[in-house]
């Protein structure tokens, strides 16, 4: 805080030109450490957007960022037998402006399947596809009660995640995307909504339509400058038909999250979540292993240009 000083009009003309002179001297020594605040401010700041696991906090960046990610998905374990899923999209995301963001992706896909009852055994590799996401922030968080961003990504895919074999589907999800700051730049929550919904047409030529949606939570507490550890907790609901039809399954999934800085440009994040809690139509066992997987987990790396 700068010393109080006397003004002009109550001292000798030699001693407010001094002072004035003080003054000035002591404005150009303490901005650079003002810039120097302001920066560290900037450092200490916190981006949610992928400290939260699968759910996402509603930031996108600042405005001519350019950013890569590569998000690998793993899908683990079916009620019998040997099941991996594997999915990996790598994205440029390109902040047009504080509020918009786009950005292009390309997808591949790894499939193992050895014994699951109504599965075919099949392991294969190759490229799974493309998409393109829009994120718009509505609120922001600093100036508003939350933060709120809505995000849209129509895909094509021409290879079937779950069973591994050559599909043609076209399909969108959309999210509603909120979190807030709790303790600042300490403690952080998040809400999402999540749908999405495609038509797939095998090799027969026939085509099935199906749909999900979800609700996700997810807080994260900031441990150290480059650290945030959470928790998160997801429930999702399957649906044949595109317009969440008819109900077929639903899953709880539960996991810590992690969130860390290895360089000031490249960031990773991820987590791991078991189904603690879900049951599938028709079948009176506990979870619901027909629609979804027993463990599912996520590793990102982004690198900001």
């Amino acid at each position: 805080m700068l010393p109080a000083t006397a003004d002009a009009g109550d001292a000798p003309s030699w001693l407010s030109t001094a002072s004035a002179s003080s003054t000035s001297a002591a404005v150009r020594a303490v901005k650079p450490r003002a810039d120097l605040l302001d920066a560290q401010a900037q450092h200490d700041g916190v981006d949610t957007e992928h400290i939260f696991g699968f759910s996402m906090g509603s930031d996108i960046g600042k405005k001519g960022e350019i950013e890569l990610e590569i998000e690998n998905v793993g899908r683990f374990n079916r009620r019998a037998g040997s099941y991996t899923g594997v999915g990996v999209l790598s994205q440029v995301k390109f902040v047009l402006t504080d509020n918009f963001r786009v950005a292009p992706g390309v997808s591949f896909a790894s499939t193992r399947v050895g014994g699951v009852p109504d599965m075919i055994d099949n392991r294969r590799t190759a490229l799974a596809g493309a998409s393109l996401e829009f994120r718009y922030k509505l609120f922001d968080r600093d100036v508003m009660p939350f933060g709120l961003t809505l995000h849209a990504a129509p895909a094509w895919n021409r290879f079937d995640e779950l069973t591994g074999f050559d599909v043609q589907t076209y399909g969108s999800e959309f999210a509603a995307l909120m979190d807030k700051e709790l303790i600042r730049n300490t403690l952080f929550a998040t809400i999402n909504v999540w749908y999405s919904g495609g038509a797939s047409r095998e090799l027969t030529n026939e085509w099935t339509r199906d749909s999900e949606f979800s609700v996700n939570g997810a807080m994260s507490y900031k441990v150290g400058p480059d650290l945030i550890l959470g928790a998160e907790a997801r429930y999702l609901r399957a649906y044949d038909g595109l317009g969440l039809d008819r109900f077929v399954g639903d899953a709880v999934y539960l996991g810590p999250t992690f969130s860390m800085h290895l360089a000031h440009n490249v960031g990773l994040s991820g987590t791991w979540s078991a189904q603690v809690a879900g049951k599938a139509i028709n079948d009176p066992r506990r979870l619901d292993l027909t629609n979804f997987e027993r463990h599912q987990a996520m590793l990102r790396l982004n690198y900001l240009f």
